[in-house]
């Protein structure tokens, strides 16, 4: 298998499949795009012209056959690895691990816009200002707590539904954000958050964008306005 991923300090969507495939010791080839400005005729338009339908990443690609949504990813490899147990055992479990990756999926858009994943910055005084000035984004670490404390108090933990899965794989990128603009959370959900953020799978993803050292303007409004 291959999977095509953006800049991993940036690529949140790219971060998902990566951690997931990582932390279950799934192997594959990694291949990153570099990300540009996304203009028609870019070079990474260009260099995902016949990989991805969409012209985005991730995209999983395996003999023939592309898989071009961060949640199908997960679907295909959960079924291709059943032994990796990516989904929880209990089907009512099931039902609910895919309802938050589902909300997370479509979900949380006044938290991703505001705090773009940028996980070697560290922004606290930014993330003071939009935690201050902007409601929508209280509101969905409101709802994100509530989530993830009703998934840990059904599951005893120590992920969300005990054992790692496609869900824990599905918010680290959220974990990272939360980290870099050290927006306000409970002492039990911080708690979750350092458990995510030193899975092996995660702490590779990390480490690695820390290393890219490729400073992409069009991905730092914060940095590059302040």
């Amino acid at each position: 298998m291959k999977l095509y991923i953006g800049n991993k300090n940036y690529s949140s969507w790219s971060m998902r499949p990566w951690v997931l495939l990582t932390q279950a010791d799934i192997p594959f080839e990694e291949v990153m795009v570099r990300f540009d400005a996304f203009t028609p005729d870019s070079a990474f338009k260009t260099a995902l012209k016949n990989i991805s339908p969409t012209g985005k990443v991730p995209v999983l690609q395996e003999d023939d056959l592309l898989v071009w949504d961060t949640l199908a990813i997960a679907e295909y490899v959960a079924e291709r690895f059943p032994e990796c147990e990516l989904w929880p055992h209990d089907q009512a479990d099931r039902a609910r691990a895919r309802s938050v990756c589902a909300e997370m999926h479509s979900g949380f858009g006044a938290l991703r816009s505001a705090c773009p994943m940028n996980i070697e910055a560290s922004l606290p005084d930014t993330g003071a200002l939009i935690w201050r000035d902007n409601a929508a984004v209280r509101a969905d670490v409101e709802r994100l707590v509530s989530l993830w404390r009703d998934c840990l108090r059904t599951s005893g933990g120590p992920l969300l539904f005990g054992n790692f899965s496609v869900a824990d794989a599905y918010f680290a990128p959220l974990c990272t954000r939360l980290i870099t603009y050290t927006l306000p959370l409970p002492e039990d959900i911080s708690a979750y958050v350092q458990r995510v953020l030193t899975l092996p799978g995660v702490q590779a993803w990390m480490e690695a964008a820390r290393a890219e050292h490729d400073f992409l303007a069009f991905e730092e409004p914060y940095r590059l306005h302040r």
